[in-house]
């Protein structure tokens, strides 16, 4: 990742990345495909209804394995064997601790959140029980994460890829033998999705011990290392921070939507898993940056930073734009494929057509919070984040939107700050760019 040319590079590293990323959709996906032509609309609200919820707890241990992917690509690049190796060790003991918290703190005030939420007392019960079954999950859902991006930061995104494949097959197996067969409703997606995470908890695990440089994972030296700790909190932390209060100003947004009733929360939930591809394929480019900014900042390469930089804005926008003008034209086919109810494909349509035309934005602010996490500054692009896409939206909920209360008007508040957070994201990373080559 130190030596051109780039672009190959990076294709390479990130296609991977984005069909992992995908398929770790289908988890979620395959629950709302089922329940929501198995089970029935108020099913459907209520799995949907947990999305931003699960994220809101989930995301500030998610934004450590960030951290620890950053640090090892970083020991990668200076040849540094020791501290790979505890960086490995420190990063995977904290997943296993952290899983079992988030696991436990999750699943008894799982129905708490829901009411401060406002979800309807027709959607209460099945949202309740699917995210206390969820969070039951939450150890393996942080052991592959964390496991995951060391094996990226070695450079290999293929093995991810095909541990997702297997396990994403068992989820929609599972939701169809015991939703159709067992008739389990939410619970039993919620089932087969658990499983699915612990299965390739299991599998990534294995493929750490197997690795043939200093990163392989040894069980019985499992070991939280101080120096290795504190690097891992001060890039992970406010990336966490970052995607938690992310979260926040979405359950705020869901929250509003509730008061819209439960075919309002139906085409909503329909319609987020279309422009979830979309952020999750530009999302691969912004690790991708990530990576390879650590790799270069490690070898002491800072005349590569613009380069990956440029080549991974323009890479994210042809996505954007390939994928946005795909919802655009077929609004009511993609919709269509997680319910028949005229009513929730009508509604669900209003977000694809805010999303699709304006997903762009997210995707270059993303990769630019990312390139600058990955030269190892994540608090500015924490407070930029969050003064920028959180602040801007909130702040519409309680000005732009009692102006015109419908569901478009409220969707406006995501391109709105997503456009002024990458402003202030692009001039910041030139800040940086700028003290890095003063001090060559």
């Amino acid at each position: 990742m130190t030596t051109g040319p780039f672009f190959k590079k990076i294709l390479i590293f990130s296609v991977p990345l984005m069909l992992t990323g995908v398929l770790q959709l289908i988890y979620n996906a395959a629950d709302i495909m089922v329940v929501g032509r198995f089970a029935g609309s108020t099913s459907l609200a209520a799995v949907g209804s947990t999305s931003s919820l699960v994220n809101l707890i989930i995301n500030l241990f998610i934004g450590l394995s960030t951290g620890a992917g950053v640090i090892t690509a970083r020991h990668i690049g200076a040849a540094e064997s020791k501290k790979m190796h505890q960086s490995v060790h420190t990063a995977m003991a904290i997943s296993a601790v952290s899983g079992v918290a988030v696991s436990i703190f999750g699943f008894f005030l799982s129905e708490t959140f829901l009411k401060l939420m406002g979800t309807p007392d027709d959607v209460l019960p099945l949202a309740s029980v699917y995210l206390k079954i969820y969070f039951l999950g939450a150890p393996g859902s942080l052991v592959y994460n964390f496991g995951a991006s060391i094996v990226r930061a070695t450079g290999d995104t293929k093995r991810p890829l095909f541990i997702l494949s297997f396990t994403g097959l068992i989820n929609v197996v599972l939701n169809l033998i015991l939703v159709i067969v067992f008739h389990m409703d939410v619970a039993g997606v919620a089932i087969a999705t658990i499983v699915s995470q612990y299965v390739s908890a299991i599998l990534i695990v294995i493929r750490l011990t197997h690795l043939e440089n200093a990163c392989r994972l040894k069980l019985n030296k499992l070991k939280v290392y101080k120096e290795e700790l504190v690097s891992i909190i001060k890039i992970g932390l406010p990336a966490g921070i970052q995607s938690s209060l992310f979260s926040f100003s979405n359950v705020l947004i869901q929250s509003t939507i509730n008061t819209f009733g439960s075919i309002a929360m139906a085409g909503n939930t329909a319609a987020q898993n279309i422009d979830a591809i979309v952020y999750t394929c530009c999302n691969a480019v912004s690790q991708t940056t990530m990576t390879f900014a650590s790799q270069n900042i490690g070898a002491k390469k800072h005349e590569n930073l613009r380069k990956v930089y440029f080549m991974c804005l323009g890479l994210a926008l042809g996505i954007s734009f390939v994928l946005g003008a795909i919802g655009l034209i077929f609004p009511e086919q993609l919709v269509g494929i997680f319910t028949t109810d005229p009513e929730v494909i009508e509604i669900g349509k209003t977000r694809v057509y805010i999303m699709m035309s304006t997903y762009f934005l997210c995707s270059i602010m993303d990769v630019s919070g990312c390139q600058i996490r990955g030269m190892g500054k994540s608090l500015e692009p924490m407070v930029i984040t969050l003064l920028g896409a959180c602040g801007l939206r909130v702040l519409w909920l309680y000005t732009g939107f009692p102006l015109n209360k419908t569901l478009w008007n409220l969707y406006l508040s995501y391109p709105l700050s997503w456009g002024a957070t990458f402003i202030a994201l692009f001039i910041c990373y030139f800040v940086f760019e700028k003290r890095i080559k003063k001090r060559m």
